[in-house]
């Protein structure tokens, strides 16, 4: 962990308090909403040396202590992006504030495409393993042989049976996938997602797998759920934009927050 994570979680905990913090969010596209239920202190970005400027609308570059659901959690109002400064690291930095904050599991958040003409815009996905299509990693240039980091289980499977028991908890269907990592800006072409569905994934997106790669670098549990808000190019007539996407967030954000908080009301 480098001297600067220390040193920011220390500012952070004269603002927000000292106790440590059980449990990080990272939050994806339309669903920025539920750091502003976090009974806490919101602290911008742009106030904490080194974290990335994130410019993306839909997002809301704050990092959020407080309490939600009676747990103590960190919530990142939003992410930084290979596809706006080029550096897959780019989350290293607040995922290693996150543990000089005391955590031990970050659960990411995200929008995606979906491969599966039975999980339609509006479901929800948790993630059971990933593709990493860009080729990208986010830790070329560490230095040191804990870069050489086992990905089995990279999303801990008794996170996961949590998370799908407070979706059976909440009555809300949740469907188990493959996510796919396109580094973006641009969406995928037809015959890109025919080639990633024969590769096996079943959702395609353009976050969340460097953060899971960090998180497991870390020593952080990782968990990650997608709210599917569109079709991916070629399985359906849907016009892909990102305007799309901000629109068709909510649906699904609505029950990825009912699992949340019931998750969360599980570890007080």
């Amino acid at each position: 962990m480098s001297k600067n994570a220390k040193q920011i979680a220390d500012q952070i905990k004269a603002v927000a308090g000292a106790a440590p913090v059980r449990i990080g969010l990272i939050l994806g596209s339309g669903l920025g909403h539920i750091a502003d239920t976090v009974d806490g202190v919101a602290i911008p970005y742009a106030d904490l040396p080194g974290f990335p400027g994130t410019g993306v609308s839909g997002h809301n570059p704050n990092l959020v202590i407080g309490d939600l659901e009676g747990t103590r959690v960190a919530v990142f109002g939003g992410r930084a992006h290979y596809y706006e400064h080029g550096k897959p690291d780019a989350m290293r930095l607040p995922l290693e504030v996150l543990c000089a904050l005391g955590a031990d599991t970050v659960i990411a958040t995200n929008a995606a495409g979906s491969l599966l003409p039975d999980m339609p815009t509006g479901s929800i996905m948790c993630l059971t393993d990933h593709i990493n299509f860009s080729g990208l990693n986010p830790l070329i240039g560490e230095p040191t042989d804990a870069r050489f980091v086992p990905m089995m289980d990279a999303y801990d499977p008794a996170l996961r049976a949590a998370l799908r028991q407070a979706a059976t908890e909440t009555g809300t269907e949740m469907a188990d996938g493959i996510y796919a990592w396109y580094s973006g800006p641009s969406f995928e072409t037809p015959a890109e997602i025919r080639a990633i569905k024969l590769l096996g994934a079943d959702a395609v997106g353009m976050s969340t797998v460097p953060e899971v790669i960090l998180a497991r670098f870390l020593g952080l549990k990782a968990a990650a759920i997608s709210t599917i808000t569109n079709m991916a190019a070629g399985m359906s007539d849907e016009a892909i934009s990102h305007a799309h996407t901000k629109a068709m967030a909510p649906i699904g954000a609505a029950k990825l927050e009912k699992v949340l908080r019931e998750f969360l009301s599980t570890l007080r």
